[in-house]
């Protein structure tokens, strides 16, 4: 069964550095009010009024703020979609600083503003990466099918489905499956089986145990592992 994606979202004021860290979520990071320095693994940025980061689940990241302090809206997520926002330059657009800038009026008067709260962190997403427009945009957009194989091979453990790489591919369930057919020549979720044999081949070969590769990869049990790869 599929884990439903959680959120928080947080106005924080940032001052003096308290030392780097790192967390097993995405975390969104969008200017209200002066200047927030980030250092996240080693690469400098400064986050103004307007300009946002996405720091990915497992970075060390340090923040400081400058002499009168930050203000940023703050977006705690599970929500696997942003893995493609943080692969890419913040957008920058009027539109995210204007949601960004709505939702944080909407903190200070929770109860009257519940249902935009709730759907505050999709609707960051949309302005950050909108969603295609029809289904002729969607077959355009291009697949990064190396940067999916790495996000799939990091979730062995994890029940994954069509609507997963979907999601990450920014694509509906649907169109993904046909995209895959045309452009991998198999549907999604046997080349799905297919990355997962050739990550267990790759540890074989490599002297690791037939048990330890089983539970590297997600199989059921070492003798799982043996028939997939016998057959």
């Amino acid at each position: 069964m599929h884990t439903p994606a959680t959120h928080t979202l947080a106005l924080r004021d940032y001052g003096h550095s308290h030392g780097s860290h790192a967390h097993d979520h995405f975390q969104v990071l969008i200017g209200l009010r002066g200047v927030l320095e980030i250092e996240v693994e080693g690469r400098g940025a400064g986050i103004a009024a307007g300009e946002a980061q996405v720091v990915a689940p497992g970075d060390r990241h340090d923040f400081s703020a400058r002499r009168h302090g930050a203000v940023c809206l703050v977006l705690d997520t599970t929500q696997p979609a942003w893995a493609r926002c943080a692969e890419r330059a913040p957008p920058g657009s009027l539109q995210l600083h204007a949601l960004a800038r709505y939702l944080a009026q909407c903190m200070k008067q929770p109860q009257a503003s519940a249902l935009a709260l709730q759907h505050g962190p999709a609707l960051l997403l949309e302005a950050w990466s909108p969603s295609p427009a029809s289904s002729a945009e969607s077959r355009r957009r291009r697949i990064d099918w190396p940067l999916l194989t790495d996000w799939a091979r990091a979730r062995w453990h994890q029940p994954l489905a069509v609507a997963d790489l979907a999601e990450i591919a920014c694509l509906s369930p649907s169109q993904f499956a046909q995209r895959c057919r045309d452009e991998q020549g198999m549907g999604a979720m046997q080349w799905l089986r297919s990355l997962r044999l050739a990550h267990a081949r790759e540890l074989r070969l490599g002297g690791m145990s037939v048990a330890e590769t089983a539970r590297r990869t997600g199989y059921r049990s070492p003798s799982a592992l043996t028939a997939a790869l016998r057959r």
